[in-house]
């Protein structure tokens, strides 16, 4: 598997945040932002087309990799809420023509949100 991946796979949505001001520059021409979670220092955006990480890098965080997911990759995905007091995190799993990725959740975050919303950009 790529290491680029794999890095997405160890990544943890914490908690629900405003969506970022400089992710409007990122948008195409009908694409908006629907949500944004952040993970321990960086954040994901989810639009109605694609799901957007922002991976800060180095001691200053001023560098910053943006990795780009199309919702028309996704070839299957399943989701799996948190279910009791011992289990902290729900999952969002992705199957795509780049391969599996693997997303936990606190437990805080509305999973079937998540799950509703790429429901109605894959199945459109």
């Amino acid at each position: 598997m790529d290491s680029s991946i794999a890095t997405i796979t160890a990544w943890t949505l914490v908690e629900e945040c405003p969506i970022p001001e400089d992710a409007q520059a990122l948008l195409v021409d009908g694409e908006y932002a629907v949500a944004a979670y952040r993970t321990f220092r960086d954040s994901a955006i989810f639009t109605n087309k694609r799901l957007i990480i922002r991976d800060a890098q180095g001691l200053t965080g001023k560098k910053i990799e943006v990795y780009s997911l199309p919702y028309t990759s996704i070839n299957m995905w399943s989701s799996e809420n948190a279910g009791g007091f011992f289990d902290v995190n729900s999952e969002l799993e992705l199957w795509t023509r780049a391969g599996h990725i693997k997303i936990n959740l606190n437990k805080k975050i509305d999973i079937r949100k998540l799950d509703r919303l790429i429901a109605e950009c894959v199945l459109k």
